[in-house]
This record gives structure tokens, C-alpha cells and sequence, in this order.
């Protein structure tokens, strides 16, 4: 039967994110991308660089001026941006990592530069903005792109070393609030920095505040270049779903670098605009993978609880009931050996021994001790109710609902799995509860049998097909380090194991529900290279 820690996964392997001893990533900062997610990512971002292209050529244009695009645009960008940090900050405290903590401060900074830049923008709440000068805005603009792409420079580094930045005695929340704190005290510097300080910064846009200077070129190169080695050091460091999405955030970022410093240095041009567009789509990407892949995991989540809580209720049940009836039926026949055996002792201890009465004594015991036997096979009928509770059922769905619930183990392991499902299979007669355990069991032993191995090297082969004896056949290949020929032979022994936590019973119970089934479980092939357990079933037709 499996346990929690078998539906959940408590190891995670080395290399992929945190420690090996990391109990199971509850936080996509720890969560390693899948195949799919990579495309889809490899997907925008050839989208992203076609509309760069597309758009170039018209960069240069000069678009109506529409004052009220960069309030619109950017509140919607802060909001965004603030609703991402409260989001990290969340699995912050689910597993307060420092690099959470860093990325999302860089949020927060990203999101109050961008609300600043709004108010401070020329025409959008005043003239000259509400700060008094024309520069203002393209200061706030600075810090706002220079402050984000330190945060994640700062976060890659952190983000593998499993460090927290939790003070003995201090909770999760003071932290949170003490970030968030020293986070707004920052900003609060660099913004009066800024607002006083600007007769000793470079001009940055002249001509009515539309043309850009020297040196706000040189400034836009200066970010692009800082935004270029956080892209660079996030993909050398890459781990997780959320670096892969951070890098996608990071081209989203170039063309307001790019079509400024090389294309055109005017504002409200077709380049001007669609940077912006970008600027928006880079600060909600995020913020849409977080609330995905938290939906996903809750309903991950959901279908392990469920799939626990049936079959604890269903243990408890069949214990109760087997408990209850062994000591009502066994009570009686543990007497009647006791009385005998003091009975057939004072025969023999007799002068002369009374051979015959004792001889009665001992066949008394041999009955008795048959009756013990009778219990305890009807005792264990208790258990096989269960698998009287028989439909036909597809195997090839068994083994699908059983890699459902085991993708995200599969996932963080590291684990590829293919498979070669037949079609057109006969149904099997069973129960797909006891079924579906079987399978997850001897899945949860390929993946610990594969964990010495490297992560590349971890391969799961699941293939079903049907054998000349009319038998529908389910077989799981691993890549792990095999069966030691000394332990072959007693590998479905009941407390026999080879892991170092393990109880010895889940071959043996897996065995019997097949045998219950009418079937056979066995080890197919081991070696070096891996191990191939098969299940053979008959076919319902049969």
C-alpha cells in the first residue's frame, strides 16, 4: 500500500534545485520545467523577437501623442508588478529561500519606478509632470531598469545554496515586513536623490522632451548590457519553471533598450509604443506562471489527499474488521492449546506416564492448532473483499491515472518516462483502486531504484501489450542499478528490503493483490543497466 511519503516524494535529486534532502517543492522556485513548458517558452519568445522584427522598420515613425497611454499602461504594469512580489512573498513563507526574498523586492522596486515614472511623465498629470521637471521620468525610468535586473543577478546567485534569511526567534512574517520595509526606504533615497538631484544629472531628453540625448543612449546601452548578464548568468544558473520564465521577462525587457539606443531616440514612435507593450507583457508573465502552476499544484494536491484519505478510510475498515474477528475466533482455540498442553504434561509426568491420555492431549493441540490456521485464512478473506469488488477496466487507464499522480515526483526526479501502450487491448477483471496501487508502488521503487543514477541517465519505460497466453501484460523498465543476485530469490518475501526505511511489504502485498487477480507479478529482468518488473493479467474475455 503506498504512504504519504510515497504520493508525495520526500527526496529531491541532486542538481535540480535546494538540497537532496529537500522534502517536496511546494514552490515553483524549486520545480523543475518539463519538456512542454520549455517549448511553450522557446514559443513566446520567437514571438516576441518576430514582432521586434516586424516592427523595426516602422520603429522610426512618429505616432500621435496620446498622453493618457502611459498612465493607463503603467498602473496596470505597477499593479501587476505588486500583485507578483505579494505572490513570492506567499511562497516565500511556504519555504522562506533568500533568493524569494530578492526577487520579489525586485518587484516591488520594478513596480513603485513604474507608478513614480507615471506621475513624474511629461503630460500625463501635468505638463511637466508632477515633480516639476522633464527629466524626471527618464531618472525613474533608470532606476526602474536597473534595480530589477540587480534583483535577479542577486536571485541567481542566492537562488541554489538553500540559505534562508530567517534571524533565530524571527518569524516569517517580521521578515517579510522588515524586507519589505528596508525595499521602501530604499526607493524612498533614490526617488529624493532623483527629484534634488537632478541639476547634477545628465539631460536626458531635450526638444519639447521627445528627443533623446547622447547620453540617455549611452544609459540605454549601459542597461541593456546589465540586463544582457542577468539574462546570461539566469540561463547559466537555470534550474527551475521560474528561472525559465524570468528569462523569457528578460527579452520581453530588450527592445526598450534596443529600438532606444539603435532604432530611434524619439518619443511616442511606433518603436516607443510597442517597447512599452513589451514592457507590460514582460511584468504579467510572471505573475501568470505563478498563478498557474499554483492552480495546477493544488489540484495535484487534491488528487493525492483524495486518493490518501480513500485509501487510509479503507485500511482502517479492513484492520478494524480483522482485528475485531481474530481475537473473538483465535481466543477460543488459544485456550484450548493452553488447557491441553497442561493436560498432556500431567499425563506424561505421571508414574507410570499415561501415554494414551496424553497422546489424546496432543491430537486435541493438532486440532486446535488446525482451527488457528481456519481463523486466520478466513481473517485473511476479510482483506480480499476488496479485490472481490471486480469490473473491467482498461490497463492502459490504470497506468495513465497512475503517472498523473506521480508526474510531479517524476518531474522533480529528474525522471523521462515513455511509453508503448498496445491499442485495443482486452479488459482486465479487477479493481482499479488496488490495480492503480499496484502500479504506483512499483513505480515509486523504479524512481528510488534510479536515484544513484545521474538525472539524465534516469529513464522509465512503460509498455503494455498481450502474450500468446492470452494474458494482458504491463511492464515497467527502469534505469536504476538493479537486483543483487542474492536478493532475486527473495525480493516478494514479505519484510524483506533492500532501502534503509523500508518495511519489506509492499512487493509482498503488491504480489498478492495480483495473485488475488488471477495474475502474476514478477521480476522480469535485472542487471546493471536497470530492472523490469512485469504484471500478467487475464484478459476479461478469457
Amino acid at each position: 500500500m503506498l504512504t504519504l511519503k510515497q504520493v508525495t516524494g520526500r527526496l529531491m535529486p541532486e542538481g535540480v534545485v535546494g538540497k537532496p534532502e529537500q522534502v517536496f517543492p511546494f514552490v515553483i522556485a524549486n520545480t523543475p520545467p518539463n519538456a512542454g513548458q520549455r517549448r511553450f517558452a522557446l514559443v513566446v519568445v520567437g514571438l516576441l523577437m518576430l514582432g521586434i522584427a516586424a516592427a523595426i522598420p516602422f520603429a522610426a515613425v512618429q505616432g500621435p501623442r496620446i498622453d493618457a497611454f502611459i498612465p493607463v499602461l503603467q498602473t496596470v504594469l505597477c499593479v501587476a508588478d505588486l500583485i507578483t512580489a505579494i505572490l513570492l512573498f506567499a511562497q516565500y513563507s511556504v519555504q522562506p529561500q533568500r533568493a524569494l526574498l530578492v526577487l520579489a523586492s525586485g518587484y516591488v522596486c520594478s513596480g513603485m519606478f513604474a507608478f513614480l515614472q507615471t506621475l513624474a511623465f511629461p503630460g500625463a498629470y501635468a505638463p511637466a509632470g508632477l515633480f516639476g521637471s522633464t527629466d524626471h521620468a527618464a531618472w525613474f525610468f533608470v532606476l526602474w531598469h536597473t534595480t530589477f535586473p540587480l534583483a535577479i543577478i542577486i536571485y541567481a546567485i542566492f537562488k541554489d545554496t538553500g540559505e534562508t534569511s530567517l534571524a533565530p526567534g524571527r518569524s516569517i512574517g517580521s521578515t517579510i515586513a522588515i524586507t519589505v520595509a528596508c525595499v521602501l526606504g530604499v526607493i524612498a533615497t533614490l526617488t529624493l536623490s532623483v527629484i534634488f538631484g537632478t541639476d547634477y544629472l545628465p539631460v536626458l531628453y531635450t526638444g519639447g522632451v521627445t528627443q533623446q540625448t547622447l547620453a540617455a543612449n549611452l544609459v540605454n546601452v549601459v542597461m541593456w548590457l546589465l540586463g544582457l548578464a542577468a539574462l546570461a548568468l539566469l540561463y547559466l544558473r537555470r534550474r527551475s519553471i521560474l528561472d525559465l520564465w524570468l528569462m523569457v521577462v528578460l527579452v520581453a525587457w530588450m527592445p526598450n533598450f534596443i529600438i532606444a539606443a539603435l532604432v530611434t531616440t524619439v518619443r511616442f514612435s511606433v518603436g516607443w509604443y510597442m517597447a512599452r507593450g513589451y514592457a507590460l507583457i514582460s511584468s504579467c508573465t510572471v505573475l501568470a506562471v505563478l498563478l498557474t502552476e499554483t492552480t495546477f499544484l493544488y489540484a495535484r494536491l487534491v488528487g493525492a489527499v483524495t486518493l490518501l484519505r480513500r485509501e487510509r478510510t479503507n485500511r482502517l475498515m479492513t484492520m478494524d474488521a480483522a482485528t475485531a474477528a481474530m481475537a473473538h475466533e483465535v481466543r477460543q482455540p488459544l485456550a484450548g492449546l493452553t488447557a491441553r498442553g497442561a493436560a498432556a504434561k500431567r499425563f506424561l509426568s505421571r508414574t507410570p506416564p499415561d501415554i494414551a491420555k496424553a497422546l489424546e492431549c496432543i491430537d486435541g493441540i493438532n486440532e486446535a492448532g488446525k482451527r488457528v490456521e481456519d481463523v486466520i485464512s478466513a481473517i485473511r478473506g476479510l482483506v480480499r473483499k476488496q479485490s472481490d469488488q471486480k469490473a473491467p477496466i482498461d490497463i492502459n487507464d490504470v497506468v495513465q491515472q497512475a503517472l498523473d499522480l506521480m508526474s510531479h515526483d517524476l518531474q522533480v526526479r529528474g525522471v523521462t518516462v515513455t511509453g508503448d501502450y498496445q491499442d485495443g487491448l482486452p479488459l482486465v477483471r479487477g479493481n482499479r483502486l488496488l490495480l492503480q496501487q499496484v502500479v504506483l508502488n512499483l513505480l515509486r521503487n523504479a524512481v528510488d531504484a534510479m536515484t544513484p543514477v545521474e538525472a539524465r541517465s534516469r529513464h522509465l519505460r512503460l509498455a503494455t501489450a498481450r502474450n500468446d497466453a492470452l494474458m494482458v501484460v504491463l511492464s515497467i523498465a527502469d534505469t536504476g542499478s538493479g537486483v543483487s543476485p542474492d536478493d532475486r530469490e527473495r525480493i516478494f518475501d514479505p519484510f524483506f528490503t533492500t532501502k534503509q526505511a523500508g518495511t519489506g511489504l509492499g512487493l509482498s502485498i503488491c504480489q498478492s493483490i495480483i495473485e488475488e487477480h488471477e495474475g502474476k507479478l514478477s521480476l522480469a529482468r535485472t542487471g546493471a543497466t536497470g530492472s523490469v518488473f512485469e504484471i500478467a493479467l487475464p484478459a476479461a474475455t478469457a
